[in-house]
């Protein structure tokens, strides 16, 4: 736990306060909802509804100038990802990349997904354990998002490696460091290179998809992407797709070793996985820190925050908001969650939620039926820290 200093401060870069930062967080929702900080130069956010709110006003918060922490404040106008856009392009690259997760594809991925889940999970039967995220979480991530981009599977675990590393984060420096930006560098290359492949040679995938992919633009005329737009928007979806799953099966194995009955419950009723993976999501938000950057003035709860102020919404907190969620802080796999706004809200909603929701699904199921009790050892467990994303780089997985 925590131990709660009188001065009330929270910063994103500090290791301490990310192995548990919902004291901190329930502070701010009730003494500073609008919190200044001087030293990184941010506001940020911390009650759902303000969140929300940012999430349906683009015009007023945008996301063109950077959503992380170390990028925000530079003119990304011209770069493809998705991630840095509001509409007008936006909404047509939504509209394009949606193609992807239509729903028909979805439920073509329940098999595999599940063939990968088996894959990974069945040499350790009869064993004393694993390691829940490199052995399995991130695997499986890495294998299903590469599967859907078009990655040739020899070449997936070196980019499950490397996509680590552009996540790596110094300390008091965040993302912005030699290892990370070498590795971003290495990933856009790749990219690149596999968008040049499907250029001539489509396959049934997104690169393919978005690199043969006709758009309007903002003046009507009709163009394909990029070569530019291709990569970036490839190299933000393997990367996103990528940290999302994998931080939502190691919080998956923590919690469920750490409430037992409830596991239990699970293992007895499987219909109910599906509501335990959104309880799962509220309670401990994979990406917990998004970033944004006002166009104008903005009073919040009496508070001005000026023109050009890079604003961090703290969804992690957002979820443990006592204001919607009776009883917050209580992990309970049978709650009625509602509307939790861990993927986000309005145009920015996470395009590969149903993704991460059947990867998440799949993976307890098969690991339930596999193993209905497992401990953890601390010794093996180990916190990934970055600005944005919150969960566990080690899960040290006991096997009675």
């Amino acid at each position: 736990m925590t131990t709660m200093p009188d001065t009330l401060y929270w910063d994103p870069y500090d290791i301490e306060i990310d192995a548990d930062p919902h004291p901190i967080w329930k502070r701010m929702r009730d003494e500073q909802p609008v919190y200044r900080n001087e030293r990184y130069d941010f506001w940020a956010l911390s009650r759902h509804d303000d969140i929300a709110a940012v999430h349906r006003d683009h015009l007023t918060f945008t996301s063109s100038r950077g959503t992380v922490l170390e990028l925000m404040g530079t003119d990304l106008g011209d770069r493809g990802s998705i991630i840095f856009k509001d509409p007008p392009i936006h909404t047509v690259l939504r509209s394009l990349v949606s193609r992807a997760f239509t729903p028909r594809r979805m439920a073509a991925m329940e098999d595999t997904v599940r063939a990968i889940c088996v894959d990974l999970l069945d040499p350790y039967v009869g064993t004393t354990g694993f390691d829940y995220v490199q052995e399995f979480g991130a695997q499986l991530s890495s294998r299903v998002i590469c599967e859907l981009l078009g990655v040739p599977e020899e070449e997936r675990e070196e980019k499950r490696r490397l996509i680590d590393q552009t996540m790596h984060l110094e300390p008091g420096i965040g993302m912005i460091n030699d290892i990370s930006l070498i590795a971003q560098a290495q990933m856009w290359e790749y990219i690149d290179s596999l968008a040049l492949a499907r250029e001539a040679d489509p396959h049934d995938d997104l690169i393919s998809v978005v690199s043969h992919a006709e758009i309007t633009d903002d003046d009507g005329e009709r163009r394909k992407l990029t070569r530019t737009e291709v990569v970036d928007f490839g190299s933000v979806l393997l990367g996103a797709g990528f940290e999302t799953v994998v931080r939502l099966v190691g919080n998956a194995g923590v919690l469920l070793a750490q409430h037992p009955e409830q596991r239990a419950y699970l293992a007895a009723n499987p219909d109910a996985i599906p509501n335990a993976v959104e309880e799962m999501l509220r309670y401990e938000a994979p990406s917990p820190v998004n970033g944004r950057m006002t166009t104008r003035d903005v009073t919040m709860h009496g508070v001005t925050i000026p023109k050009d102020a890079k604003v961090l919404i703290l969804t992690g907190s957002a979820g443990r908001d006592e204001r919607v969620f009776p009883d917050p802080d209580r992990f309970d796999v049978r709650r009625d969650v509602g509307q939790h706004i861990t993927f986000g809200f309005g145009i920015h909603f996470c395009l590969g939620a149903a993704l991460a929701r059947l990867e998440g699904r799949i993976a307890l199921e098969e690991t339930l039926k596999r193993w209905p009790a497992w401990d953890i050892d601390p010794g093996r467990t180990e916190r990934a820290h970055t600005s944005t994303v919150r969960g566990y780089k080690h899960v040290g997985f006991v096997l009675p």
